[in-house]
């Protein structure tokens, strides 16, 4: 006696295939905004950083151009004693950053 497989459950297998393919399209791209986002951040906090100490010798112009040549905007530059403070936006990431003259 042989056992028949109902036509029901013949279609099954594809559409399991698919749902698991659709969520691994989506696992990766909602992975891959988050190492974007990421990588913006860091662009951001490295263009803050060299602002802030760019800005300890050369002022506020100083932190302006190093930012933008890291690719970021200069938004706020704070100058206390011989302490600067400086904020910088790359696309959608704030860093702030603080550099002084002293050793």
């Amino acid at each position: 006696m042989r056992v028949r497989k109902s036509d029901q459950s013949s279609g099954q297998a594809t559409v399991l295939l698919l749902a698991v393919v659709a969520l691994v399209v989506v696992l990766m791209a909602a992975t891959a905004h988050f190492a974007g986002r990421l990588v913006t951040r860091d662009q951001a906090q490295i263009a803050a950083d060299a602002a802030a100490l760019a800005g300890t010798g050369g002022g506020r112009s100083a932190a302006a151009q190093l930012a933008r040549a890291n690719g970021g905007v200069l938004v706020s530059f704070t100058l206390v004693g011989e302490a600067v403070q400086v904020v910088v936006r790359v696309a959608d990431a704030t860093a702030t950053a603080r550099a002084t003259r002293a050793p």
